[in-house]
């Protein structure tokens, strides 16, 4: 079986297509784009740079991978992005491919949704299993790890890291670092409560979510730091993987600069 190429679409001939691939019309694709078995790119949508988008994915139309990363140093180098499997990208989502800041890579995992008009700026991390909802912008170097909801028109400052498992409400500036399994919302941003429906939904067990709700009453209620929290946790038994994840990730906030671990180095 071959690819499925609309008349009106144009694909560089050192383009790797693999066979089961569905090209819709006016679609442009580059010569160093590599494109998975089943993938589908419905109309109009734009694949350039070094691109590598893998099996059965969904590109709706006026969806743009690969441009070049709106950062003035860049310089002009082969960075690249890749993208998983079984991701819907909706219309007018862009995902700009890596500077040269870091180790030159924009990604994207599997199963994710990203609604209408997206932004995923250059040197990004998506995991696997997140929701964005349109209009949202993520910032450079920003990283979402798996299971996130991000609602509607929200802003991620660069180098963010948003913990699994938590959900942003919609609207909010995320400038901090926004902790596993919470709620975070608002402008400025705040750690609301824990994700209870959410964490129910994935099946964490009511013991780690009595945990979780502990360690959030410690922390972000009582003010606590986290080693005392941590010890205090320990002596009552709230020792889940899910607690020991949120407590690491706490702490590696606390040391990076304005609350985002992966710029400690710029804190030093």
């Amino acid at each position: 079986m071959t690819a499925l190429v609309a008349d009106t679409a144009s694909i560089d001939p050192r383009a790797e297509i693999a066979d089961d691939v569905e090209i819709g019309p006016y679609c442009v694709i580059g010569p160093n784009v590599r494109i998975g078995r089943g993938t589908r790119l419905i109309a109009h949508v734009c694949v350039l740079g070094h691109s590598t988008i893998g099996e059965r994915n969904v590109l709706h139309p006026f969806v743009s991978i690969g441009g070049e990363p709106q950062d003035l140093s860049y310089r002009g180098t082969d960075t690249r992005v890749e993208i998983g499997d079984d991701n819907s990208l909706r219309e007018g989502v862009t995902v700009h491919r890596a500077s040269e800041k870091e180790q030159g890579l924009t990604r994207i995992g599997s199963r994710n949704l990203l609604m209408t008009n997206v932004h995923v700026a250059h040197d990004c991390d998506i995991h696997d299993r997140v929701v964005i909802v349109g209009n949202t912008l993520v910032g450079g170097h920003a990283h979402i790890e798996s299971h996130v909801i991000i609602s509607g028109g929200v802003a991620i400052h660069p180098f963010v890291t948003i913990g699994s498992y938590s959900y942003v409400g919609a609207l909010s500036r995320i400038y901090h670092d926004a902790p596993p399994y919470m709620i975070i919302d608002g402008n400025p941003s705040k750690v609301r409560c824990i994700n209870v429906v959410g964490l129910r939904r994935h099946g964490i067990t009511q013991e780690s979510i009595a945990g979780l709700s502990e360690t959030h009453r410690l922390i972000y209620r009582a003010r606590m730091a986290s080693s005392q929290a941590a010890q205090i946790l320990e002596s009552h038994g709230h020792n889940s993987p899910e607690v020991k994840h949120l407590l690491e990730f706490i702490e590696n906030q606390h040391q990076g600069k304005h609350g985002r671990a992966r710029e400690r180095w710029r804190a030093k």
